[in-house]
């Protein structure tokens, strides 16, 4: 479809005379002619930030809209503002489809000119690229509709209807290699999957923690590339916010193990919480004892172990960390003391401290095993 947007650009392009830009309505980039003058306002920023980064800003987007163009039928000239970073007059057509707006196809304007009659031909491709954009988005909708259903759907009969139905709407890509992505936490509807050029599908879903998480399913080359899913992560974490983390499930092919996929991305995005060391966006993989802490069924009033519960509580938070980081070294008194920056006698008396709130031994195998899991289990 990629390429019937191109092409539908340039014949706009070679009716008008001028390099034409397609943006979807969110002013996302779609497709974009070739720029061969040698006229740098032809080139302003607005323009620039727009083909590089395929989307532009908020400022630049209300500017534009205060000139109507979300309710015009026609063409609609914009005058340049240089102090707004338009440095060359523009005309907007707007690629509607029974009588909604979903794009924009976007030239500079320059005198004489082009005539009415070429700018009533090109809206009528203009129309067609509406229609092909209208035709887009009612697939996505029903492709986040099916890939959610997966996802909730119980096991048997329910759950096998809704892969087959998502195998349908996914054609070719079906059978081929993805991850799963979990971004939480997400308030609202899912994006287009325009939003990510890799994404195959994207739905909302309660994660397993509960809260409502965005996952996508993302295309991959190869098992040990995982920058497409990264780049989808980081792209759709600036969406949902400063507090949102998110995980990677291990690649697999084909829909099977969709729901292993989400459980998998729902951890990782959980264990990037918990732990900032992951960093943003975690990898199934790399999270180590959360593939374990995160299987764990809920507590009852998400309760921590009896023998923590005092540690845990807020003015015990310093012994609470020291003893995390002393299992977390391996119990070598030295390394713990330099993480910490104590020295070695206020550790042990911080040690002695946990055990007499805990009732546990450290010298004990199970007790430390006990006490390094509850208290990484209340992280999450």
């Amino acid at each position: 479809m990629k390429g019937d947007y191109q092409e539908l650009v340039d014949e706009i392009s070679g009716l008008l005379g001028a390099p034409a830009t397609l943006e979807n309505r969110d002013f996302g980039l779609v497709a974009f002619g070739a720029h061969d003058s040698d006229d740098d306002t032809a080139m302003d920023p607005v323009r620039t930030r727009s083909i590089l980064t395929r989307r532009s800003t908020p400022a630049v987007r209300a500017w534009f809209e205060g000139f109507g163009i979300t309710r015009a039928t026609g063409p609609v000239r914009i005058p340049a503002t240089p102090e707004a970073g338009v440095y060359r007059s523009r005309i907007c057509l707007p690629a509607r489809h029974r009588g909604v707006v979903l794009g924009y196809v976007w030239l500079l304007d320059a005198e004489p000119g082009p005539t009415e009659e070429r700018l009533d031909a090109a809206m009528e491709v203009a129309a067609r690229i509406g229609a092909l954009l209208s035709e887009e988005a009612r697939a996505g909708t029903d492709l986040s509709r099916e890939f959610g259903a997966v996802l909730t759907a119980a096991h048997g009969w329910q759950r096998d209807m809704a892969v087959a139905a998502l195998r349908t709407a996914l054609g070719a890509d079906a059978d081929g290699l993805h991850t799963l992505v979990g971004i939480g936490p997400w308030a609202g509807e899912a994006p287009s999957a325009r939003t990510v050029t890799s994404a195959a599908a994207l739905a909302t879903v309660a994660s397993d923690s509960g809260d409502l998480s965005l996952a996508v399913l993302v295309r991959l080359r190869s098992p040990d590339v995982l920058d497409p899913a990264v780049t989808a992560a980081d792209r759709l974490r600036a969406l949902a916010g400063p507090a949102a983390t998110a995980g990677i499930a291990a690649p697999r092919r084909g829909l099977s193990e969709l729901t292993a996929s989400w459980h998998e991305a729902s951890a990782a995005a959980r264990a990037a919480h918990a732990e900032t060391r992951y960093g943003p966006v975690a990898d199934w993989a790399s999270i180590g004892p959360y593939r374990l802490l995160t299987a764990l069924p809920a507590l009852p009033d998400a309760a921590p172990d009896h023998a923590v519960r005092t540690l845990l509580s807020p003015p015990h938070t310093e012994l609470a960390r020291t003893a995390e980081v002393f299992l977390d070294c391996a119990g070598q008194a030295s390394r713990t003391a330099t993480e910490l920056g104590i020295h070695r006698q206020t550790l042990y008396y911080r040690l002695s401290r946990v055990e007499q709130l805990t009732g546990l031994d450290l010298n004990d195998g199970e007790d430390r095993l006990l006490l390094h899991m509850a208290l990484k289990r209340a992280r999450i």
